[in-house]
């Protein structure tokens, strides 16, 4: 498992940091776009909307063909419907890396409480 900790200025190592991982495990050059475009939408979140002090948390792992990454943030917020499942309108300015996310990843689970939130995605490659 790779673990990295980060807060925004870190954006940049996250997505070096996670490329390296993913080429690694064997992810493919076409696949790493769709991936890092989900990641970032994922970390963006994490320290934007998350725990204003709290570094986020990435974690990432092979399960067989695919790679998991979880995504954590101190952050708590009652996501009612599941995020992402709705695609933004024609004219959003926002609220479109959740849907993205979903859209690339092969799988993709929220979960929020009093240990944070965790939002995990997996890619198959």
């Amino acid at each position: 498992m790779a673990e990295l900790a980060f807060c925004l200025p870190d954006l940049p190592d996250v997505r070096d940091f996670a490329a390296a991982q993913a080429v690694r495990s064997g992810m493919s050059q076409e696949g790493l776009a769709d991936f890092l475009v989900a990641l970032n939408e994922v970390a963006t979140n994490a320290v934007t909307h998350g725990h204003a002090t709290a570094k986020a948390v990435l974690r990432m792992w092979t399960v067989g063909r695919s790679l998991v990454v979880e995504i954590h943030d101190e952050g708590r917020w009652d996501p009612g419907p599941t995020p992402g499942e709705t695609p933004p309108g024609p004219h959003a300015t926002s609220g479109m890396g959740l849907w993205v996310a979903r859209m690339v990843s092969s799988d993709i689970k929220f979960e929020t409480g009093v240990s944070g939130t965790f939002i995990t995605m997996s890619f198959a490659f």
